[in-house]
């Protein structure tokens, strides 16, 4: 008996969804912290940050937080390596350290990193670096060099497991 084309089809249709479903059953990385908890964990792995807004649905500049597709929770911390008299900014722009952006699952936040990269591909001055582990987005100010930033993504991946 042979086996027809829509059969095909089917089956390799149903080999995806239940190798989809094996991932999210057996999970990614995760955390139970909040953006502000990320950041004090950032500290105890040794970064010069610190935590200087916990942003609200009222006070977040991007309305995102808590909103469909937005993050849960976003925190922003000033980095003691970024010279601030180099850069204008205001207390909680990624500029003078970075924030943390906590979203519901990893996907959302691949999505927003993938989306805060395409802006600064098309405007240079707005650059940053980006580091998502599971659910959670870390936004480095570009004023580190690349050895310095690359110290939040290994903590990261302590932190986020």
């Amino acid at each position: 008996m042979s086996v027809t084309p829509l059969a095909r089809r089917l089956s390799a249709v149903l080999t995806a969804g239940v190798l989809a479903a094996s991932l999210v059953a057996c999970g990614g990385p995760t955390t139970d912290l909040d953006a502000a908890g990320v950041v004090k964990a950032l500290t105890q792995k040794g970064l010069p940050v610190t935590l200087t807004v916990t942003y609200t649905a009222d006070n977040d500049p991007n309305k995102l937080l808590g909103r469909p597709n937005g993050y849960a929770s976003k925190a922003s911390f000033t980095d003691k390596r970024v010279d601030i008299s180099k850069v204008i900014g205001k207390e909680g722009d990624v500029e003078l350290g970075g924030s943390i952006e906590v979203f519901e699952d990893a996907g959302q936040a691949e999505q927003r990193a993938d989306y805060i990269q395409e802006i600064g591909k098309n405007m240079p001055m707005l650059g940053e670096y980006d580091y998502v582990a599971g659910p959670v987005l870390v936004r480095v100010s570009k004023e580190l060099t690349p050895d310095q930033a690359a110290g939040f993504e290994a903590a990261l991946g302590e932190i986020v497991k």
